[in-house]
């Protein structure tokens, strides 16, 4: 849920754009569409879908899910990644921002690997454990309400394999986890689940500074 690394120079992102980013054509006409919108800035960074692509190739990824779609950059890279049997659960609760996420699925041919549950996220990743999908996922993508952060995670633990991976978006909330005077409740929550998760013994961790901060838990 931002454009660029935080804190990074302007000069340097954009030479890392240049020489790196290999973005598929409906992914940069998605993007563009996405920037006249007026939350413009829910929207991940072109090198992070490129990241995330990786490492659903990396782990071989055949079930992903998640939380918190916007206009669908992130599940659309994603989804092309998968194989052609593969399956995403996207969770949202805007019709609205999904119908774009919804267009660009169906013309880039994974619409069918794609399941959209509109409603409350909590709601949908406790109806997949009820139905016994527990540990039937590979990857958890979480970038939604930030509030809500360490019970989409602990839903999400329980929904991926062991060796399963979960990819935690905005944990440097644009520097704001460091300012003393911002005691704003989302911040508060990201402080929070950032110092939780460094002694949580359940899983592996790195935090990259990519984008506004992406922290990759491995399910140990």
């Amino acid at each position: 849920m931002s454009k660029a690394t935080t804190g990074l120079d302007p000069a340097l992102y954009d030479y890392i754009l240049k020489t790196t980013l290999r973005e598929p054509e409906i992914l940069a006409r998605l993007r563009q569409e996405t920037d006249s919108h007026p939350r413009a800035g829910m929207q991940i960074s072109p090198d992070q879908g490129q990241l995330l692509a990786l490492l659903v190739e990396l782990l071989g990824a055949r079930r992903i899910i998640e939380v918190g779609t916007f206009t669908g950059y992130s599940s659309l890279a994603m989804a092309m990644a998968l194989p052609d049997d593969g399956e995403m659960v996207c969770c949202d609760v805007s019709e609205d921002y999904t119908s774009v996420a919804r267009r660009y699925w169906a013309e880039a041919g994974v619409a069918g690997r794609i399941t959209l549950r509109l409603a409350p996220a909590l709601e949908t990743l406790d109806a997949l454990i009820t139905d016994g999908r527990t540990g039937a996922f590979d990857m958890a993508f979480i970038d939604a309400d930030k509030e809500n952060y360490q019970n989409y995670f602990e839903r999400c633990l329980s929904l991926i394999r062991p060796g399963g991976l979960i990819a935690i978006d905005n944990v440097l909330w644009n520097g704001r986890v460091i300012d003393p005077t911002d005691n704003s409740v989302d911040t508060q929550a990201i402080r929070a689940f950032n110092a939780g998760l460094k002694d949580d013994d359940r899983v592996t961790v790195s935090l990259l500074s990519v984008a506004d901060g992406l922290t990759l838990a491995r399910k140990r």
